[in-house]
């Protein structure tokens, strides 16, 4: 597993004193707001302050003080450090299901999982192997998920 992962991009600036906004790649932007360090092009940033706006995040990064240092990190990519990260139990990253192998109620291999999709409420899980399956990443459907097995457990119905 990385030891670091992604979990955002800077898409702007905010205001004039070095700000940037950042779209969070997780379930909630509140997630963001709870690192006292982020890291932009492997290079570690304290975070003096963070806010929840809008569904973004804008933050206040240490040694970024103006409106042109904060627009050159426009565009980059976040990190935080995996062992930074406290989730809940049964609480996974996205990062560490891609590429598993998915597998059915009797252990035979269906596929790779190449992408998680998230179109509404719920997350997709799409699938390749002889042909693309999109399961629903609902309990009904997703039986097990086994990171250090490298597997995930299926059960598939009719039509899928």
């Amino acid at each position: 597993m990385k030891e670091f992962l992604d979990c955002g991009q800077i898409v702007n600036t905010h205001g004039i004193r070095g700000e940037v906004r950042m779209v969070p790649w997780a379930d909630s932007p509140d997630f963001l707001c709870g690192f006292s360090t982020l890291y932009v092009d492997g290079a570690a940033k304290k975070v003096q302050a963070s806010r929840v706006h809008k569904g973004s995040v804008i933050a206040k990064l240490d040694g970024v003080e103006t409106v042109e240092g904060a627009m050159a990190l426009k565009g980059k990519t976040v990190q935080i450090r995996r062992s930074d990260a406290k989730l809940p139990e049964g609480a996974f990253f996205l990062a560490d299901i891609i590429g598993l192998d998915v597998v059915d109620g009797d252990g035979q291999k269906i596929g790779v999982l190449k992408e998680v999709l998230s179109p509404s409420v719920q997350q997709v899980y799409v699938v390749r192997g002889e042909r693309e399956i999109m399961i629903p990443a609902v309990p009904e459907f997703i039986l097990e998920t086994n990171i250090e097995g490298g597997y995930i457990k299926v059960r598939l119905i009719e039509g899928m």
